[in-house]
């Protein structure tokens, strides 16, 4: 069985996404929610399925209480959905290559720290790109940085809105994530 552990700071459209996708597989399981934001929206989406969550601050990502409780949990594979801090090395050195980001552009455009949600679509619209999109890719110790799994991408025109290209996103990020974490998983056999 591969455990999933999704982390979230935000609404979590994209972790309920995927615990619904998961929910009836056989080798697969999302085991857990964790989250440095005890207010996160996403807390109160995942209650209904029944996932344990796991509610710590920066201190404890860092000092090895997090990774203590993935180990507890015997988590195999980490969903990085809309978590906004930093994966510190205590947590990547052992999963290393098992730990995936979702961010809405595609990377190396509107990368790095401070680039998530609402504030890369600004800066797309700004700079009147015609294409956004998606990419997932590995965690390593920087922003945004780990090599690329998968990106999709969505037609703009000109002068759009940050909010329109937002949804646009949205819909590659709900289609694609859950695809690409089976095929990852799938592959790890």
């Amino acid at each position: 069985m591969k455990r999933i552990a999704i982390f979230a700071s935000g609404n979590g459209s994209n972790a309920e996404n995927i615990v619904k996708y998961f929910k009836d597989n056989s080798t697969i399981k999302v085991e857990m929610l964790a989250s440095n934001n005890p207010k996160a929206g996403v807390l109160e989406r995942i209650k209904k399925y029944g996932i344990k969550t796991f509610i710590f601050d920066k201190v404890e990502l860092v000092n090895g209480k997090v990774l203590k409780e993935l180990q507890s949990q015997k988590i195999s594979f980490i969903v990085l959905a809309g978590f906004l801090l930093k994966m510190p090395q205590t947590i990547i050195r052992p999963y290393l290559n098992n730990i995936i980001n979702i961010h809405p552009s595609l990377l190396p455009l509107y990368g790095g720290k401070g680039m998530y949600g609402i504030h890369v679509h600004k800066k797309v619209s700004k700079s009147k790109d015609l294409e956004s999109g998606i990419t997932i890719h590995f965690v390593n110790n920087s922003y945004d940085d780990g090599a690329i799994i998968f990106q999709a991408k969505c037609s703009l025109y000109p002068n759009i809105k940050p909010k329109e290209i937002q949804k646009k996103v949205h819909k590659l990020e709900i289609k694609f994530l859950p695809l690409v974490i089976q095929n990852l998983l799938d592959g790890n056999d």
